[in-house]
């Protein structure tokens, strides 16, 4: 979606999301599955991102070269894959296509960044609230969502995932499987994930080697700890052998302080 063309036709089906979200409750998903966390899963769901979402939601805390930087993706390639509203620069944040003009217009407030949602609410969350729209025609964009009741954000998945009834009966089959449906899924909370803490791989790495030297530095701290009372236990045996000695001449032992 790169043109205002395609913006006026999509833009009010794709996000209605209003001050409603402000009043987000954090409310506990039921056993989500194990999320998928690499580079290559933060990478696919990057580029699903930014192919499907980056029209509405922006991530602007994220720059594109942190994408070279953290994931080792090439410059072009974000350009070609990652870059697609117009304009955007590739020392800037994530930028949405639909303009802050245009989303006061269709929406009355601009859709909320979704990395601060993953970050304030946390990956698991966000992946219950993706994957439990259901078709609602009371609602004025025609969906609802069971972990988010009367969001105004509409289902912008269902042409991958399909269209259920919130009895979770199936209108329309997705174009996907589910399982590949919910790795979709995943691999773009995966990003989301590291849009709302980009460090995350860097201190990862950086962790592995702290530790190595925290357990260098305990063996070290050990083995001193062991030769430096060797020598007080061995100072304590000849002041004792030699009381001994003393003692047999029939001089009275001196005193022993231990330390």
């Amino acid at each position: 979606m790169k043109t205002p063309l395609r913006l006026a036709v999509f833009g009010p089906l794709l996000a209605l999301t209003t001050a409603a979200y402000a009043a987000v409750v954090p409310v506990a998903p039921p056993a989500p599955p194990a999320l998928p966390f690499n580079k290559a899963t933060v990478i696919a769901g990057a580029k699903f991102f930014a192919d499907h979402c980056s029209a509405c939601h922006a991530v602007s805390n994220l720059r594109y070269n942190r994408l070279a930087v953290d994931l080792g993706m090439t410059k072009t390639e974000i350009q070609k894959t990652i870059m697609l509203p117009g304009g955007a620069s590739y020392l800037e944040g994530m930028q949405p296509a639909m303009t802050q003009a245009q989303a006061k217009k269709w929406l009355g407030l601009p859709p909320p960044n979704l990395s601060h949602m993953a970050r304030a609410l946390g990956p698991h969350f966000l992946y219950t609230y993706l994957t439990s729209f259901y078709w609602d025609p009371k609602r004025p964009s025609g969906w609802n969502n069971h972990v988010f009741p009367n969001v105004a954000m509409p289902n912008i998945l269902a042409p991958w995932g399909g269209i259920y009834t919130k009895n979770g009966k199936l209108l329309v089959p997705g174009r996907e499987s589910p399982a590949a449906y919910h790795r979709q899924v995943a691999e773009v909370v995966a990003f989301l994930r590291y849009a709302s803490d980009p460090s995350v791989f860097e201190r990862r790495t950086l962790g592995r080697y702290v530790i190595g030297v925290f357990v260098i530095l305990s063996i070290l701290a050990y083995l001193l700890k062991k030769d430096y009372w060797r020598d007080v236990h061995g100072k304590h045996d000849d002041e004792g052998a030699a009381s001994g000695a003393d003692a047999g001449k029939g001089k009275s032992p001196k005193p022993v302080t231990k330390a």
